[in-house]
């Protein structure tokens, strides 16, 4: 069991959950709905480009709801949405250290989707875990980009 008292004395580890990628096909309307359930108003608005999404994230605690709205066919949120109906589509926990954790997860067995993290959004660096070795969930590994360059 990973605990964040952990990574405060430099055990690498998961430290919390970041946020709940939730897929949406309409984003007005999933801003509406969320806006009136969470009571607050979004915090960010952001496309990725190269991920072909907008994404919109709320602030909920020290976890955050962030929905993503495919912008092209070639998304892997519109993939998503052939198969699936709209939901939950992955859940991002925060590291220390990406780097370290990618070959941590990849040595203890669990496939690593990139060989080196990549920019997303909401200023993180990012990876992802294959649903198949994680119990059927997509895991996003993200650290804070915080001025540290590819």
């Amino acid at each position: 069991m990973i605990d964040s008292a952990s990574t405060a004395i430099g055990i690498p580890g998961l430290t919390h959950v970041e946020h709940i990628g939730i897929a949406v096909a309409d984003l007005e309307e999933a801003v509406l709905l969320w806006t009136q359930l969470l009571g607050v108003a979004p915090y960010k608005r952001e496309e990725v480009a190269s991920e072909h999404v907008t994404t919109v994230f709320f602030q909920c605690g020290q976890t955050k709801i962030e929905l993503l709205q495919a912008t092209s066919p070639e998304s892997a949120i519109s993939k998503y949405l052939e198969r699936n109906r709209p939901g939950i589509h992955h859940v991002a926990f925060a590291v220390d250290d990406i780097r370290a954790e990618m070959k941590r997860l990849a040595e203890a067995g669990y496939r690593v989707l990139q060989e080196e993290p990549k920019a997303g959004a909401d200023d993180k660096w990012i990876c992802f875990l294959h649903p198949k070795s994680t119990t059927g969930v997509l895991v996003e590994l993200c650290q804070d980009r915080g001025g540290i360059e590819e």
